[in-house]
């Protein structure tokens, strides 16, 4: 993606410097854009743990980054325990950490270059997916372009976006492919509490890209289905189980309810890579309880202000679970399924 005339990456890996992987700081957006200098793997996992990057695809490409730089210290068994363990719910860290140990595992020799080319490789992928999703997303847009007179009206929860990966994004994908094909649409943006990734990340994401949106309270999103505002519901997805349950940001359950109720589609959009086949039933997949202070606090180009009075308990999980029934089909790079083991099975074989 473009900002301020240049093209970046949230994360990569610089030849000049090969002691270190550089990040984009998204703790700082849309106020300030900072870029981080990682040079160790306690760096990482401290990057990861603090949201300074998030996302499924961009926490799995740092944390294959991650490896390099173990490799580099010779520690790269530990290391691997401690990057996995740092988020729990999105499948991509686990699945780029795991590969990385077999490519470097695989090299008799050139441990350090064999983790070097598996990252990069694990970032082009990442790029060529999300593309790909963007391909067969618009697909979908133009359908729906093609039976009203007016934008297609897209409401997306949370940050799927070109911050989510290494470039382009997930959900954004159909998004900015319809866009640059002059099909007209507008994004429903919800601010997504508790963190605000919609507000701060989503909505500035599409403000430098130019397509048309809003953004809304997250609890508008049903109000607006009911009037007839929204022809589409695209969201991102942390883990998806391979009979189609969704893991995702706190409040695609309701959505998806909202969805369903009002006769709106519901896709989601991600590359095989966030596919987890050992599990059935996504009510077992783990979901991360983040910090009270998440809740209590809100943050702004000055700082923090609390927004409840002092001392009064909070509860932050960090996803929910939508069940397959309510998804109307999965966007990959594969292609666009349904949500049921079956075609998931046919799609990845």
């Amino acid at each position: 993606m473009h900002f301020n005339g240049t093209s970046w990456h949230t994360v990569w890996h610089d030849p000049g410097d090969p002691a270190a992987v550089h990040i984009i700081d998204q703790r700082a957006l849309p106020f300030r854009f900072v870029t981080e200098r990682l040079t160790c793997v306690a760096e990482v996992v401290a990057a990861i743990c603090g949201m300074h990057v998030r996302g499924a695809g961009c926490i799995g490409a740092t944390a294959a980054w991650g490896m390099y730089l173990a490799a580099r210290e010779g520690t790269v068994e530990a290391s691997a325990a401690l990057l996995i363990n740092t988020r729990p719910t999105a499948v991509n860290l686990a699945w780029a950490v795991e590969r990385q140990l077999r490519n470097i595992a695989a090299a008799a020799t050139g441990k350090v270059e064999a983790a070097r080319r598996g990252a990069q490789e694990i970032c082009e992928e990442d790029i060529a997916a999300c593309r790909a999703i963007g391909r067969h997303g618009l697909a979908l847009i133009a359908s729906l372009a093609a039976e009203k007179h007016g934008p297609v009206n897209i409401l997306t929860h949370c940050n799927a976006g070109w911050l989510a990966f290494v470039d382009v994004g997930s959900a954004t994908a159909p998004i900015y492919a319809a866009h640059d094909a002059g099909l007209p649409v507008h994004v429903w943006v919800d601010e997504t509490r508790p963190r605000n990734q919609g507000a701060r990340l989503t909505a500035w994401e599409l403000a430098a890209h130019g397509v048309p949106h809003t953004l809304i309270t997250d609890n508008a999103g049903g109000h607006l289905m009911q009037r007839g505002h929204v022809d589409m519901v695209l969201t991102g997805a942390d883990r998806v189980t391979r009979s189609g349950d969704v893991a995702n940001k706190i409040g695609t359950y309701l959505k998806a309810l909202a969805a369903r109720d009002c006769g709106v589609p519901f896709y989601v959009a991600l590359p095989s890579s966030t596919f987890d086949m050992s599990l059935t039933n996504g009510m077992t997949i783990p979901i991360e309880e983040r910090g009270a202070d998440e809740v209590l606090r809100m943050e702004d180009a000055d700082g923090s202000i609390a927004v409840c009075a002092p001392g009064t308990p909070a509860a932050n999980p960090a996803f929910d679970i939508t069940p397959a029934r309510l998804v109307t089909g999965l966007i990959t790079e594969r292609g666009i399924c349904g949500a049921t083991e079956e075609e998931i099975g046919a799609l990845l074989r």
